[in-house]
C-alpha cells in the first residue's frame, strides 16, 4: 500500500505519540508498505516550530528530511500539477497544507492516513 502521511501522522509517529491511531501505525510500519512524506510536511512542521505551535518538534523540525530517511520514507515534492489541482479542488477547506496533501494523494495515487473525515468529501483514499 502507498501511503501518504498527513502533517499530524508524520509528527506523531516521530514522536511516538498514542494519539497515532493503531491501524495507522500498524500500516506505516507494515513491511510491505510504501511510506511518503511530504515536503507540504516540512514547511507546516517548521515554520510551526519557528512560531511556537509545536515546540516538541524541534529535533524534527532541524533535522527533518535526515529523520525521514532514517525511517526509510520517501519524500514526495511539491509539482506543479499537486499545486495546479490543490487550488481547483471543490472543496471549501481553506487550509493550503491540506488541500496540496489531498492533491498529492489523489494525484500520485496514493492512501492519505490523517485523521481529518472532511477530507473523505474529496473522494481521497483515507486511513485511520
Amino acid at each position: 500500500m502507498r501511503l501518504l502521511l498527513d502533517t499530524h501522522a508524520v509528527l506523531w509517529w516521530f514522536l511516538n505519540d498514542p494519539a497515532l491511531s493503531r491501524p495507522a501505525t500498524e500500516a506505516i510500519g507494515a513491511d510491505d508498505a510504501e511510506v511518503w512524506v511530504s515536503a507540504v510536511s516540512a514547511l507546516e512542521i517548521a515554520t510551526k516550530f519557528r512560531i511556537g505551535k509545536l515546540p516538541q518538534a524541534s529535533g524534527l523540525a532541524a533535522e527533518f528530511e535526515a529523520e525521514v530517511a532514517r525511517e526509510e520514507f520517501g519524500g514526495l515534492p511539491i509539482t506543479l500539477q499537486h499545486a495546479s489541482l490543490a487550488g481547483r479542488l471543490a472543496f471549501p477547506h481553506k487550509d493550503p497544507f491540506d488541500r496540496l496533501l489531498i492533491a498529492q494523494a489523489l494525484t500520485e495515487n496514493m492512501t492519505l492516513v490523517s485523521n481529518d473525515r472532511v477530507f473523505d468529501a474529496t473522494g481521497v483514499s483515507r486511513l485511520w
